[in-house]
Protein backbone atom coordinates (compact mmCIF):
# COMPACT_ATOMS: atom_id res chain seq x y z
CA UNK A 1 0.00 0.00 0.00
CA UNK A 2 1.32 3.46 -1.15
CA UNK A 3 1.80 5.89 2.00
CA UNK A 4 -0.58 8.16 0.37
CA UNK A 5 -3.16 5.58 0.79
CA UNK A 6 -5.47 5.63 3.44
CA UNK A 7 -4.75 2.55 6.10
CA UNK A 8 -8.37 1.45 5.56
CA UNK A 9 -8.60 0.95 1.86
CA UNK A 10 -5.86 -2.01 2.31
CA UNK A 11 -8.31 -4.03 4.08
CA UNK A 12 -9.11 -7.12 2.82
CA UNK A 13 -12.50 -6.69 0.22
CA UNK A 14 -13.05 -10.32 0.34
CA UNK A 15 -13.85 -10.79 3.65
CA UNK A 16 -15.92 -7.75 3.45
CA UNK A 17 -17.52 -9.42 0.92
CA UNK A 18 -18.24 -12.41 2.92
CA UNK A 19 -20.52 -10.41 5.44
CA UNK A 20 -21.90 -8.35 2.66
CA UNK A 21 -23.61 -11.62 1.35
CA UNK A 22 -25.44 -12.26 4.64
CA UNK A 23 -28.97 -12.15 4.35
CA UNK A 24 -30.72 -9.53 6.71
CA UNK A 25 -34.28 -10.68 6.79
CA UNK A 26 -37.10 -8.02 6.41
CA UNK A 27 -34.63 -5.27 7.71
CA UNK A 28 -33.81 -2.59 5.79
CA UNK A 29 -30.43 0.05 6.26
CA UNK A 30 -31.22 3.22 5.86
CA UNK A 31 -28.30 5.96 6.02
CA UNK A 32 -29.35 9.77 6.64
CA UNK A 33 -26.89 11.87 5.53
CA UNK A 34 -26.59 15.61 5.88
CA UNK A 35 -24.70 18.96 5.53
CA UNK A 36 -22.66 19.97 8.90
CA UNK A 37 -22.09 23.14 10.33
CA UNK A 38 -19.15 24.22 8.27
CA UNK A 39 -21.64 23.94 5.07
CA UNK A 40 -19.52 22.38 2.84
CA UNK A 41 -18.97 18.79 4.71
CA UNK A 42 -21.24 15.76 4.76
CA UNK A 43 -22.54 13.43 7.89
CA UNK A 44 -23.82 10.45 7.75
CA UNK A 45 -25.11 7.60 10.17
CA UNK A 46 -26.99 4.52 9.55
CA UNK A 47 -30.42 2.83 11.56
CA UNK A 48 -32.58 -0.38 10.74
CA UNK A 49 -35.94 0.17 9.57
CA UNK A 50 -38.28 -3.06 9.82
CA UNK A 51 -40.05 -2.54 6.12
CA UNK A 52 -38.51 -1.16 3.05
CA UNK A 53 -39.63 2.70 2.69
CA UNK A 54 -41.43 3.16 -0.73
CA UNK A 55 -41.17 7.03 -0.97
CA UNK A 56 -39.54 9.89 1.62
CA UNK A 57 -43.04 10.15 3.63
CA UNK A 58 -42.12 6.43 4.95
CA UNK A 59 -38.53 7.53 6.39
CA UNK A 60 -38.59 8.65 9.89
CA UNK A 61 -37.12 12.30 11.18
CA UNK A 62 -34.11 11.19 13.16
CA UNK A 63 -31.36 13.47 15.39
CA UNK A 64 -28.13 14.19 16.32
CA UNK A 65 -26.10 15.56 18.75
CA UNK A 66 -25.29 19.08 16.83
CA UNK A 67 -21.96 20.35 19.06
CA UNK A 68 -20.06 16.91 17.63
CA UNK A 69 -20.12 18.24 13.88
CA UNK A 70 -19.51 21.62 13.69
CA UNK A 71 -22.30 23.48 15.00
CA UNK A 72 -20.84 26.94 16.51
CA UNK A 73 -22.31 28.94 19.49
CA UNK A 74 -22.85 26.04 21.58
CA UNK A 75 -25.55 24.53 19.65
CA UNK A 76 -25.15 20.89 22.13
CA UNK A 77 -28.52 20.03 21.92
CA UNK A 78 -29.88 17.44 19.82
CA UNK A 79 -30.96 18.50 16.25
CA UNK A 80 -33.47 17.04 14.12
CA UNK A 81 -32.71 15.16 10.77
CA UNK A 82 -35.80 15.64 8.57
CA UNK A 83 -35.76 13.42 5.49
CA UNK A 84 -36.25 15.20 1.82
CA UNK A 85 -35.18 13.36 -0.84
CA UNK A 86 -34.64 9.11 -1.20
CA UNK A 87 -31.96 7.34 -3.04
CA UNK A 88 -30.95 3.79 -3.48
CA UNK A 89 -27.64 2.41 -1.46
CA UNK A 90 -24.98 1.71 -4.27
CA UNK A 91 -22.80 0.10 -0.95
CA UNK A 92 -25.07 -1.81 0.55
CA UNK A 93 -27.49 -2.56 -2.61
CA UNK A 94 -31.34 -3.11 -2.49
CA UNK A 95 -33.37 -3.04 -0.31
CA UNK A 96 -31.37 -0.56 1.45
CA UNK A 97 -31.28 3.24 1.37
CA UNK A 98 -29.63 6.71 1.34
CA UNK A 99 -31.42 9.67 2.44
CA UNK A 100 -30.66 12.79 2.02
CA UNK A 101 -31.82 15.21 5.00
CA UNK A 102 -32.31 19.01 5.99
CA UNK A 103 -31.05 19.80 9.80
CA UNK A 104 -33.23 21.95 12.39
CA UNK A 105 -32.12 22.99 15.23
CA UNK A 106 -33.64 22.14 18.62
CA UNK A 107 -36.38 24.68 18.27
CA UNK A 108 -37.06 22.84 15.18
CA UNK A 109 -36.01 25.94 12.66
CA UNK A 110 -33.03 25.36 10.29
CA UNK A 111 -29.59 25.74 10.69
CA UNK A 112 -27.46 29.00 9.15
CA UNK A 113 -26.01 25.44 6.63
CA UNK A 114 -29.54 24.55 5.79
CA UNK A 115 -29.77 26.68 2.31
CA UNK A 116 -32.22 23.84 1.35
CA UNK A 117 -35.21 25.34 3.23
CA UNK A 118 -35.43 28.83 1.59
CA UNK A 119 -34.16 27.50 -1.85
CA UNK A 120 -36.99 25.35 -1.51
CA UNK A 121 -39.29 28.59 -1.18
CA UNK A 122 -38.02 30.41 -3.67
CA UNK A 123 -38.29 27.69 -6.01
CA UNK A 124 -42.38 27.09 -5.33
CA UNK A 125 -42.54 31.03 -6.24
CA UNK A 126 -40.90 30.42 -9.29
CA UNK A 127 -42.65 27.52 -10.47
CA UNK A 128 -44.17 28.66 -13.40
CA UNK A 129 -41.24 29.20 -14.96
CA UNK A 130 -40.02 25.64 -14.74
CA UNK A 131 -36.21 26.59 -14.27
CA UNK A 132 -34.32 23.98 -15.21
CA UNK A 133 -30.29 23.56 -13.98
CA UNK A 134 -27.29 21.52 -14.78
CA UNK A 135 -23.84 21.87 -12.80
CA UNK A 136 -20.80 20.93 -13.60
CA UNK A 137 -18.68 19.74 -10.82
CA UNK A 138 -15.25 20.17 -10.73
CA UNK A 139 -12.74 18.15 -8.15
CA UNK A 140 -9.33 17.22 -7.89
CA UNK A 141 -7.74 13.82 -6.16
CA UNK A 142 -5.56 14.13 -3.81
CA UNK A 143 -3.28 11.77 -1.57
CA UNK A 144 -4.15 11.61 2.17
CA UNK A 145 -1.21 13.72 2.30
CA UNK A 146 -2.94 15.82 0.65
CA UNK A 147 -0.27 15.36 -2.45
CA UNK A 148 -2.34 15.46 -6.07
CA UNK A 149 -3.13 11.47 -6.82
CA UNK A 150 -0.45 10.36 -9.09
CA UNK A 151 1.86 13.20 -8.99
CA UNK A 152 5.66 12.71 -8.92
CA UNK A 153 6.10 13.08 -5.14
CA UNK A 154 8.83 15.37 -5.64
CA UNK A 155 8.20 17.68 -8.47
CA UNK A 156 5.50 18.47 -11.21
CA UNK A 157 4.34 16.92 -14.20
CA UNK A 158 3.89 18.01 -17.52
CA UNK A 159 2.95 21.63 -18.18
CA UNK A 160 -1.23 22.10 -18.53
CA UNK A 161 -2.62 21.57 -21.76
CA UNK A 162 -2.84 18.03 -23.06
CA UNK A 163 -4.56 16.82 -19.80
CA UNK A 164 -8.44 17.40 -20.49
CA UNK A 165 -10.84 14.43 -21.49
CA UNK A 166 -6.99 12.40 -22.21
CA UNK A 167 -6.74 9.15 -22.86
CA UNK A 168 -2.97 7.15 -21.15
CA UNK A 169 -1.57 6.37 -17.83
CA UNK A 170 0.95 8.91 -18.21
CA UNK A 171 -2.25 11.78 -18.54
CA UNK A 172 -4.78 10.23 -16.54
CA UNK A 173 -4.62 9.26 -12.86
CA UNK A 174 -8.01 7.90 -10.63
CA UNK A 175 -9.96 6.88 -13.30
CA UNK A 176 -11.04 3.99 -11.73
CA UNK A 177 -12.44 6.10 -9.15
CA UNK A 178 -14.50 8.00 -11.48
CA UNK A 179 -16.23 4.90 -13.48
CA UNK A 180 -17.03 3.28 -9.65
CA UNK A 181 -18.18 6.70 -9.26
CA UNK A 182 -20.65 6.78 -12.13
CA UNK A 183 -21.67 3.76 -11.66
CA UNK A 184 -22.79 4.25 -8.16
CA UNK A 185 -24.41 7.42 -9.07
CA UNK A 186 -26.77 5.61 -11.62
CA UNK A 187 -27.01 2.84 -9.23
CA UNK A 188 -28.44 5.03 -6.82
CA UNK A 189 -30.90 7.22 -9.15
CA UNK A 190 -29.19 10.53 -9.19
CA UNK A 191 -29.19 12.16 -12.50
CA UNK A 192 -25.78 12.25 -13.38
CA UNK A 193 -25.51 13.37 -17.39
CA UNK A 194 -21.74 12.67 -18.16
CA UNK A 195 -18.17 12.85 -16.76
CA UNK A 196 -14.25 13.70 -18.28
CA UNK A 197 -10.85 14.21 -16.84
CA UNK A 198 -9.88 18.19 -16.75
CA UNK A 199 -7.23 20.28 -17.82
CA UNK A 200 -4.93 19.44 -14.27
CA UNK A 201 -3.99 16.00 -14.19
CA UNK A 202 -5.76 14.49 -11.47
CA UNK A 203 -8.61 16.65 -11.71
CA UNK A 204 -12.10 15.75 -13.30
CA UNK A 205 -15.68 16.87 -13.73
CA UNK A 206 -18.80 15.04 -13.52
CA UNK A 207 -22.81 16.88 -14.59
CA UNK A 208 -25.59 16.51 -13.07
CA UNK A 209 -29.14 17.36 -14.77
CA UNK A 210 -30.84 19.04 -15.98
CA UNK A 211 -32.76 19.17 -12.59
CA UNK A 212 -35.90 21.27 -12.42
CA UNK A 213 -36.12 23.77 -9.31
CA UNK A 214 -35.63 22.14 -5.90
CA UNK A 215 -33.88 18.81 -7.28
CA UNK A 216 -30.83 20.17 -8.75
CA UNK A 217 -29.27 20.96 -5.18
CA UNK A 218 -30.57 17.50 -3.77
CA UNK A 219 -29.39 15.27 -6.93
CA UNK A 220 -25.60 17.17 -6.57
CA UNK A 221 -25.10 17.14 -2.88
CA UNK A 222 -25.96 13.00 -3.31
CA UNK A 223 -23.78 12.54 -5.98
CA UNK A 224 -21.16 14.65 -3.88
CA UNK A 225 -21.62 11.99 -1.39
CA UNK A 226 -21.01 9.15 -3.27
CA UNK A 227 -17.61 10.40 -4.35
CA UNK A 228 -16.59 10.91 -1.38
CA UNK A 229 -17.29 7.35 -0.18
CA UNK A 230 -15.91 5.92 -3.40
CA UNK A 231 -13.01 7.45 -2.68
CA UNK A 232 -12.86 6.54 0.52
CA UNK A 233 -12.97 2.26 -0.84
CA UNK A 234 -10.03 3.50 -3.01
CA UNK A 235 -7.97 5.47 -0.14
CA UNK A 236 -7.68 8.44 -1.84
CA UNK A 237 -9.69 12.19 -1.24
CA UNK A 238 -11.72 14.24 -3.48
CA UNK A 239 -11.47 18.00 -2.68
CA UNK A 240 -13.66 21.12 -3.63
CA UNK A 241 -11.15 23.26 -3.06
CA UNK A 242 -11.89 25.59 -5.65
CA UNK A 243 -7.80 26.53 -6.36
CA UNK A 244 -6.14 23.40 -4.74
CA UNK A 245 -2.97 23.76 -6.43
CA UNK A 246 -1.36 27.70 -6.34
CA UNK A 247 0.34 28.41 -9.07
CA UNK A 248 -0.01 28.21 -13.30
CA UNK A 249 -2.63 25.27 -12.63
CA UNK A 250 -6.55 25.47 -13.32
CA UNK A 251 -8.99 25.90 -10.25
CA UNK A 252 -11.84 23.90 -10.39
CA UNK A 253 -15.84 25.36 -10.70
CA UNK A 254 -19.22 24.10 -10.89
CA UNK A 255 -20.68 25.99 -13.64
CA UNK A 256 -23.90 26.06 -13.79
CA UNK A 257 -26.38 26.03 -16.97
CA UNK A 258 -29.59 27.57 -16.44
CA UNK A 259 -32.62 27.80 -18.51
CA UNK A 260 -36.60 28.95 -17.63
CA UNK A 261 -39.68 27.42 -20.10
CA UNK A 262 -39.43 30.77 -22.27
CA UNK A 263 -35.65 30.71 -22.95
CA UNK A 264 -35.88 26.76 -24.10
CA UNK A 265 -38.79 27.69 -27.11
CA UNK A 266 -38.47 29.64 -29.79
CA UNK A 267 -37.55 33.72 -29.59
CA UNK A 268 -35.81 32.04 -25.77
CA UNK A 269 -32.63 34.05 -26.72
CA UNK A 270 -34.18 37.52 -26.19
CA UNK A 271 -35.53 35.85 -22.12
CA UNK A 272 -31.96 34.97 -21.66
CA UNK A 273 -30.04 38.31 -22.70
CA UNK A 274 -33.04 39.91 -20.31
CA UNK A 275 -31.60 37.28 -17.68
CA UNK A 276 -27.67 38.45 -18.82
CA UNK A 277 -29.14 41.94 -18.16
CA UNK A 278 -30.37 41.25 -14.64
CA UNK A 279 -27.19 39.18 -13.35
CA UNK A 280 -24.64 42.38 -14.62
CA UNK A 281 -26.54 44.23 -11.75
CA UNK A 282 -26.66 41.88 -8.75
CA UNK A 283 -22.36 40.33 -9.76
CA UNK A 284 -20.90 41.28 -5.91
CA UNK A 285 -24.53 39.17 -4.69
CA UNK A 286 -24.29 36.38 -6.66
CA UNK A 287 -20.25 36.47 -5.84
CA UNK A 288 -21.12 35.92 -2.22
CA UNK A 289 -23.54 33.17 -2.64
CA UNK A 290 -21.31 31.05 -5.44
CA UNK A 291 -18.41 30.07 -2.69
CA UNK A 292 -19.22 29.21 1.45
CA UNK A 293 -17.23 32.20 2.36
CA UNK A 294 -19.21 34.63 0.57
CA UNK A 295 -16.67 34.99 -1.70
CA UNK A 296 -12.90 34.89 -0.50
CA UNK A 297 -12.29 31.19 -2.10
CA UNK A 298 -13.77 32.23 -5.58
CA UNK A 299 -11.35 35.09 -5.28
CA UNK A 300 -8.36 32.64 -5.81
CA UNK A 301 -9.89 31.15 -8.36
CA UNK A 302 -11.78 34.06 -10.30
CA UNK A 303 -8.17 35.78 -11.59
CA UNK A 304 -9.47 36.03 -15.27
CA UNK A 305 -6.55 33.51 -16.36
CA UNK A 306 -7.19 29.52 -16.83
CA UNK A 307 -10.78 29.81 -18.16
CA UNK A 308 -12.48 32.39 -15.33
CA UNK A 309 -13.35 35.73 -15.38
CA UNK A 310 -12.47 38.35 -13.19
CA UNK A 311 -13.89 38.27 -9.38
CA UNK A 312 -14.36 41.68 -9.74
CA UNK A 313 -16.12 42.40 -12.71
CA UNK A 314 -19.40 41.18 -14.72
CA UNK A 315 -18.75 39.97 -18.58
CA UNK A 316 -21.02 37.68 -21.29
CA UNK A 317 -20.17 36.64 -24.38
CA UNK A 318 -21.22 33.76 -26.71
CA UNK A 319 -18.12 30.71 -26.65
CA UNK A 320 -16.49 32.93 -24.28
CA UNK A 321 -15.25 30.50 -21.24
CA UNK A 322 -13.70 33.50 -20.01
CA UNK A 323 -16.48 35.77 -19.34
CA UNK A 324 -18.60 35.28 -16.01
CA UNK A 325 -21.55 34.02 -18.58
CA UNK A 326 -21.32 32.04 -21.40
CA UNK A 327 -24.05 31.60 -24.39
CA UNK A 328 -23.30 28.52 -25.83
CA UNK A 329 -22.57 28.82 -29.85
CA UNK A 330 -25.36 26.25 -30.66
CA UNK A 331 -27.68 28.89 -28.46
CA UNK A 332 -26.58 31.84 -30.16
CA UNK A 333 -26.99 30.11 -33.36
CA UNK A 334 -30.38 28.19 -32.28
CA UNK A 335 -31.63 31.48 -30.67
CA UNK A 336 -33.16 29.51 -27.42
CA UNK A 337 -31.75 27.09 -25.01
CA UNK A 338 -29.52 27.66 -21.84
CA UNK A 339 -26.82 30.23 -20.89
CA UNK A 340 -23.81 29.05 -18.65
CA UNK A 341 -23.03 30.86 -15.00
CA UNK A 342 -19.32 29.75 -14.86
CA UNK A 343 -18.73 32.13 -11.65
CA UNK A 344 -19.80 29.41 -9.10
CA UNK A 345 -16.80 27.45 -7.14
CA UNK A 346 -16.47 23.76 -6.74
CA UNK A 347 -17.32 24.30 -3.05
CA UNK A 348 -20.52 26.13 -3.37
CA UNK A 349 -23.73 24.98 -1.73
CA UNK A 350 -25.84 24.59 -5.17
CA UNK A 351 -29.01 25.71 -3.24
CA UNK A 352 -27.44 28.81 -2.70
CA UNK A 353 -26.22 29.06 -6.16
CA UNK A 354 -29.57 28.36 -7.81
CA UNK A 355 -31.70 30.28 -5.26
CA UNK A 356 -29.53 33.26 -5.95
CA UNK A 357 -29.94 32.72 -9.96
CA UNK A 358 -33.70 32.20 -9.52
CA UNK A 359 -34.14 34.89 -7.42
CA UNK A 360 -32.44 37.53 -9.94
CA UNK A 361 -33.73 35.92 -13.00
CA UNK A 362 -37.19 34.71 -12.46
CA UNK A 363 -38.59 36.51 -9.14
CA UNK A 364 -36.60 39.72 -10.65
CA UNK A 365 -35.35 41.05 -7.67
CA UNK A 366 -32.92 43.85 -7.37
CA UNK A 367 -32.51 44.88 -4.44
CA UNK A 368 -29.15 43.19 -2.53
CA UNK A 369 -30.22 40.62 -0.12
CA UNK A 370 -29.29 41.91 3.49
CA UNK A 371 -25.98 40.24 5.00
CA UNK A 372 -27.57 38.53 7.71
CA UNK A 373 -29.62 36.61 4.82
CA UNK A 374 -26.86 35.91 2.86
CA UNK A 375 -24.42 34.48 5.78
Amino acid sequence: MSSAMSASSDLSKSVRDKYMCLPQGDKVLVTYIWIDGTGERLCCKTRTLDSEPKDIEDVPEWNFYGYSVYWPDGSNKDMYLMPVCLFRDPFMLDPNKLVLCEVLRHNRKPTETNLRNSCHQVMKQAGHSHPWFGMEQEYSLLGIDKHPFGWPKNGYPGPQGSYSCSVGANKVYGRDIVECHYKACLYAGVKIAGTNAEAMPSQWEFQVGPCEGIAMGDHLWMARFLLHRVCEDFGVVATLDPKPIVGDWYGAGCHTNFSTEAMRNKGGLQHIEEAIEKLAKRHSYHIRMYDPKGGADNSRRLTGSHGTSSVHEFSAGIDNRNASIRIPQHVGKGGCGYFEDRRPAANCDPYAVTEAITRTCVLNETEPVPADEVS
